[in-house]
């Protein structure tokens, strides 16, 4: 196979990444749908190591199929309580254990800059499933692909991103992702407190990107193509009483849809709560569970990449 920006590389943050990458990427994909309800032998002899050592339904059980898909073998760990971990063997004694038996490495863990620090432990490459409030890169790859399928293009559209900026992973890694293309205007609709952390206002500021803050989503809504909308984690917020103070500050609502343009379409990393009316479910411009769908085939192609495997 020809060498890429992945092969045997880790999978650590977006901004590791170029556009020609996610294209590459997506174009595996579109080669991955073929698959996804048989099994292929691409990864036959490989081991994937699932080292989740944070509460995780979907993208662990996407990577898990995805993984199978390919014919490679799954081993996985799930919560401290069942590790040695928690019997006071390092992280990074578990990520040598985890190297000698696996052909790569994927890791959530709820402390940012334990996926980097993993990668720089093992020999194999290492996937981020999730890092604290940092990044979940392959979340964003998901996101952008749904976006090219849903409109043709992620180039020239308008996008929201609602919520959570400040500790959400998913919107961070998301905001990350568009830098590498050319949105027409991104907005970052939150409370005050949960504001986008300055770090990631400064790349969007050196890659160019045309933002604006808000912190009422009606004061945008028929400007949007995109609303990505993030939930307030309860687990990322370091005060309760913060997190009180912003919990179920807001939610959209059909009556808020009325003002969106036809086209717009709302996605969200899942699991949502309460900040999308459960009636939007059952329209158009609910395209979160076509987002959900696509996490097995992304997966699957991103998978090949790192170790190697032609489609």
């Amino acid at each position: 196979m020809k060498e890429t920006t992945f092969y045997h590389h880790d999978v650590l943050s977006m901004l590791d990444f170029r556009r020609e990458d996610l294209e590459l990427l997506f174009n595996y994909t579109e080669e991955m749908h073929k698959y996804t309800n048989t099994k292929l032998s691409l990864l036959l002899g490989k081991v994937v190591s699932l080292a989740f050592f944070e509460p995780s339904t979907r993208t662990r059980l996407s990577f898990e199929v995805a993984a199978k898909r390919l014919g490679a073998d799954v081993i996985s760990i799930t919560g401290e309580e069942s590790l040695s971990i928690s019997k006071g063997e390092s992280l990074a004694d578990t990520i040598r254990m985890l190297d000698t038996y696996s052909d790569l490495i994927v890791i959530r863990h709820r402390y940012e800059g334990a996926a980097r620090y993993a990668a720089e432990i093992a020999e194999h490459p290492v996937i981020n499933a999730g890092d604290g409030k940092q990044h979940h890169p392959t979340q964003a790859m998901i996101d952008l692909y749904t976006i090219k399928k849903l409109f043709g293009t992620i180039d020239g559209l308008s996008y929201g991103v609602l919520g959570d900026l400040r500790y959400g992973r998913a919107s961070t890694s998301f905001i990350y992702g568009l830098t590498l293309f050319k949105p027409k205007k991104l907005y970052l609709i939150s409370p005050e407190s949960l504001r986008v952390r300055e770090e990631v206002l400064q790349v969007l500021k050196e890659r160019g990107i045309v933002f604006e803050e808000k912190r009422s989503l009606g004061e945008v809504i028929g400007e949007l193509d995109v609303l990505y909308v993030i939930r307030i984690q309860k687990e990322r917020i370091p005060d309760p009483m913060e997190y009180e103070k912003v919990r179920g500050s807001y939610k959209v609502t059909l009556d808020l849809l009325k003002y969106a343009k036809k086209e717009l379409k709302i996605l969200h990393p899942l699991p949502k709560v309460d900040e999308i009316d459960e009636r939007i479910d059952n329209t158009p411009y609910a395209a979160y569970f076509i987002q959900a769908k696509y996490g097995v085939s992304v997966r699957m192609a991103l998978l090949a990449l790192v170790l190697g495997a032609e489609p």
